[in-house]
């Protein structure tokens, strides 16, 4: 290995190339997941050989400049929007209705601009540890520790990710088929019941699409998820404009659409509210549910693993280019995140449930437009479950069996391990709130705040402790350290009220 005076680092003659690749060969086919998981120990697990492109074995150092990058600045910037968007838009309405227009728009400009800003930590970082896997930053800034700590984060972030996408299985499912074999009366129905559906779906249709070695649906997944989530966005602000406020339409035409109108309507009544102070936006909300909005929006925001692997296959690949990348892309989903969050806010007020899609069902029942949102959103996250397992999987059989030939027996143990943990979690936590709330407070506030400062602080050495870029990086994780003890204690005190109250 030869450095040249640029600073970059080239391949002499003499080295073994194949190292980075399984053989020889950059089949890039489908970059925009392929980007995000492959900072899972993809250098040692013998099923990834052909699905990502990481070196074989993992024997030679890997280094920011192994090969030259080739996707273009636009495509780049489609993958990291891909990568960012998520299930979390469909729970940015419910944190706007708990903090308020104003102290929302604060908040998610706030965790948008130090998302960012860990991206600059990262990049930076990246370059001068000489790595562009997550992972083995952490190795190279505090050995063991570090690298458990980042493929800890990761693959909880992942469960989490999993968790709300099958969350979305349980709500929505039902009342698709509801809606589909037009069924009034749901008393006793199994296949209606949202527990059944996900166990059915993950095992019947997840599971077989999980235990393949290559999942060569990947790229279409990608595209669909982020097609999806546009077309979820634009339904929610034409249906601002078709739907009343709900407690003014129950007291002005005392009529209803189904109970929900008639228990709001009541409700209203019975604290002496009127239809005008019902359907108010209100700029500065506290209450016990405003806890949620920050771990909700760290949670939106994560695409950190996803970030060096894009930036490694970037063409032209520079750090000021790929700034610019993610500049780009985090600003499109702050626009779309808050124009999501402020419709679905806008809709329904103080009525906004966790999961906004659920809310149009609960409130006004279900039209084509929303039959087919449904549907869209179902089918995106149903072939993203085994995209979101694969990179688990990898990481679970490094740690415990790194060295071993791959085994279909180990590889269907641990899928169905995991798939089955996942549900277990999708049945017993109570809503999806809690799913938001918990990895946005703990995976999440690491992966933006605590762990790009902290391998910063330690892997960049010519900037001094002293040094301004060091005090900043500091202070951002200490500022990460307090977000995630904060919000982490005001939920787990949400739970024991709730617990005590009956409510969970």
């Amino acid at each position: 290995m030869k450095k040249t005076e640029m600073g970059r680092f080239n391949i002499s003659p003499d080295e073994d190339s194949s190292s980075y690749s399984s053989n020889g060969d950059f089949n890039y086919s489908y970059p925009t997941k392929q980007a995000a998981l492959k900072s899972h120990y993809v250098d040692v697990d013998p099923e990834n050989q052909n699905f990502l492109l990481e070196s074989n074995l993992g024997k030679k150092k890997y280094e920011t400049d192994f090969h030259p990058g080739t996707t273009s600045f636009g495509m780049s910037v489609f993958n990291l929007s891909n990568a960012i968007v998520g299930s979390g838009i469909l729970g940015l309405s419910y944190a706007m209705a708990n903090t308020g227009i104003a102290l929302f728009i604060i908040l998610l400009t706030f965790v948008s601009i130090f998302s960012l800003y860990s991206v600059h930590l990262l990049l930076k970082t990246a370059n001068e540890g000489g790595s562009l896997l997550y992972e083995q930053l952490g190795h190279k800034a505090y050995g063991l520790a570090g690298k458990l700590a980042a493929s800890g984060s990761i693959t909880m972030q992942n469960i989490g990710a999993m968790s709300s996408y099958l969350f979305i299985v349980k709500y929505e499912l039902p009342l698709v088929i509801k809606a589909l074999m037009n069924i009034e009366d749901t008393n006793g129905l199994w296949y209606l019941n949202g527990d059944y559906l996900v166990l059915l779906v993950s095992f019947v249709l997840i599971l077989p699409l999980s235990l393949l070695r290559n999942l060569g649906y990947l790229g279409y997944t990608s595209g669909l998820s982020l097609l999806c989530m546009i077309f979820f966005l634009i339904v929610v602000i034409c249906k601002k404009f078709q739907i009343p406020c709900p407690v003014e339409v129950a007291l002005m035409a005392n009529e209803t659409v189904n109970g929900t109108f008639t228990q709001v309507a009541l409700a209203a009544l019975a604290s002496n509210s009127t239809a005008a102070d019902t359907c108010r936006p209100r700029y500065f909300i506290f209450n016990s549910q405003t806890v949620y909005a920050v771990p909700i929006l760290t949670f939106s925001f994560v695409c950190h693993p996803a970030v060096l692997p894009i930036y490694e296959e970037l063409k032209s690949r520079s750090r000021r280019r790929m700034m610019n990348v993610s500049k780009i892309s985090f600003f499109a989903m702050f626009l779309m995140y808050l124009l999501a969050a402020l419709f679905g806010y806008l809709t329904f007020y103080e009525h906004v449930e966790s999961e906004l899609l659920h809310t149009y069902s609960a409130i006004v029942g279900t039209d084509i437009l929303l039959l087919v949102v449904r549907l869209a959103v179902l089918v995106a996250v149903t072939l993203t479950v085994p995209v979101v397992i694969f990179p688990i999987r990898s990481s679970v059989t490094h740690l415990l069996c790194p060295t071993k030939e791959f085994s279909w027996f180990r590889h269907s143990v641990i899928t169905v391990t995991i798939l089955a943990f996942t549900n277990l979690l999708v049945i017993f936590v109570p809503t999806i709130r809690d799913i938001f709330g918990f990895i946005g407070a703990s995976a999440a506030a690491m992966l933006i705040f605590i762990l790009p400062s902290a391998f910063y602080i330690k892997l960049v050495k010519k900037e001094p402790m002293r040094s301004v870029q060091k005090i900043g990086a500091l202070c951002f994780l200490l500022s990460g350290v307090v977000v995630m003890i904060g919000s982490m204690g005001l939920i787990v005190l949400d739970w024991v009220h709730d617990a005590s109250a009956g409510g969970h």
